[in-house]
């Protein structure tokens, strides 16, 4: 079945971005990710190392060679005809053992195979976490930059109604009621703002941490916008590519397979083992009863070796019974895998679907809002309406503003997450929602 995918695109969402200077994108943030984060570096060194499994599984069916030499210093006496020396004696060797029949290490060879197919599959989730890392980060700070900008316009539209009741209240049109109203909202504005900058340096920090740099001028996302549901839009075909295509789900299907292998290793302690071996050694010692003092012996070898274990004293069937245990625990941790990443695509889908019609529902809330901010104001103007309704409608558009924001990022992220969800998220993703991107 071809795997689904996430029609980025079709979520390309608005923003207004308040002297946003387009000095960084996410495409640039996600390089700088992939070469200054920490946690994918050892993601990387991890997979260097899980490769070298291979080879060194292969290593135990083939031949071993090794060298060996010796020489000692000797004083000898023939007590019957008187004669003595003192004379090296030295030798090396070199030996040759190819096994025959060695089942444990052809099954470690077997369970090698596997343990290169789980590190290349955390070594690709390390990519997907990374990619959605950045792009949560990425996406907070540009979230926290608008909270700011709109608490600062909220700010300014505020102390514009706290001068108009001041002054209304010194001609007397206005009671004190109405100033004093308007200074607490001005306060309250104050401290929203002063959150803001605080939650957009803690934003800032957080995407530092990743790209090793601090973060200036994020690209905000393009003023105009377009979307449409995930494709194809079905939470099934999403729950059943997540089902076979996660990663997660890969790396412990590997992990099954190894504990599969381990039994069959460890039960493979009763078995024979099989070498062919070839020797050949050189020998230079003296003897001191003979003619010839110093004599040269060169010698080979070539034969089979059998090796038949009787006894281990149950070690060998307690370390089968101790594999069994662990595969079974590895079917157990696959299957809550399995379901782990079913759960985050029906999780995923649901959030990427909701938050479509959440953004559409709020930006018609933000025109009315603004309406009704409108209509307070030419209302108070002419006396229909208070001061506090005013402030009302315009800390209503402060918020729907800013809840719209965090609508349009937290929709793609989740759209982000669904293909990572069925592992089908990739760097052509991070390309997509960077081309959604533009001042």
């Amino acid at each position: 079945m071809k795997r689904p995918y996430v029609s980025l695109a079709a979520c390309a969402l608005g923003l207004a971005f308040s002297g946003a200077v387009a000095a960084g994108d996410f495409l640039a943030t996600f390089q700088l990710a992939r070469q200054n984060d920490p946690t994918f570096a050892s993601a990387r060194a991890q997979l260097e190392a899980g490769l070298e499994k291979l080879p060194q599984g292969r290593a135990l069916l083939l031949p071993v060679i090794a060298g060996a030499a010796n020489t000692q210093w000797n004083e000898a006496e023939n007590k019957t005809n008187g004669n003595s020396a003192g004379f090296n004696s030295n030798g090396w060797s070199v030996t040759l053992t190819q096994p025959i029949f060695r089942w444990q290490n052809y099954v470690q060879y077997k369970q090698s195979e596997f343990q290169v197919q789980q590190a290349e599959a955390a070594y690709h989730q390390s990519i997907q976490d990374l990619i959605v890392r950045v792009a949560q980060a990425y996406f907070d700070v540009l979230a926290a930059q608008d909270s700011l900008d709109f608490a600062k316009s909220n700010t300014v539209a505020i102390t514009e109604q706290l001068a108009q009741a001041k002054r209304n209240f010194e001609v007397g049109t206005a009671t004190i009621t109405d100033t004093n109203e308007a200074q607490a909202r001005y306060d309250l504005a104050i401290s929203q703002e002063i959150a803001s900058v605080n939650a957009l340096e803690v934003a800032q920090g957080a995407l530092q941490q990743i790209i090793g740099s601090v973060p200036e001028n994020l690209t905000p996302l393009k003023p105009e916008f377009a979307f449409g549901p995930p494709q194809p839009n079905n939470m099934d075909d999403w729950v059943q590519s997540a089902r076979g295509g996660n990663f997660v789900v890969k790396g412990n299907e590997a992990v099954f397979e190894i504990a599969v292998r381990e039994v069959e290793r460890q039960r493979a302690g009763h078995y024979p083992t099989v070498d062919a071996i070839a020797t050949y050694q050189e020998n230079t010692n003296l003897n001191i009863a003979a003619a010839v003092l110093r004599a040269q012996i060169n010698q080979s070898i070539i034969g089979l070796q059998l090796s038949v274990p009787l006894y281990a004293g149950g070690s060998v069937n307690s370390r089968t019974r101790e594999a069994e245990a662990l595969k079974e625990k590895a079917r157990q941790d696959l299957e809550t895998s399995r379901r782990a990443a079913e759960f985050n695509a029906r999780q995923s889908f649901l959030n990427v679907t909701n938050g479509l019609a959440q953004v559409r529902a709020l930006e018609q809330a933000l025109v009315s809002s603004e309406t009704s901010l409108q209509s307070n104001r030419v209302g108070y103007e002419v006396g229909v309406r208070i001061n506090i309704d005013v402030l009302n409608a315009q800390q209503q558009v402060y918020q729907t503003k800013r809840d719209l924001s965090r609508a349009r990022y937290d929709t793609i992220l989740n759209g982000l997450r669904l293909k990572a969800a069925a592992g089908a998220l990739s760097e052509s993703d991070v390309e997509a929602v960077n081309r959604l991107l533009g001042s």
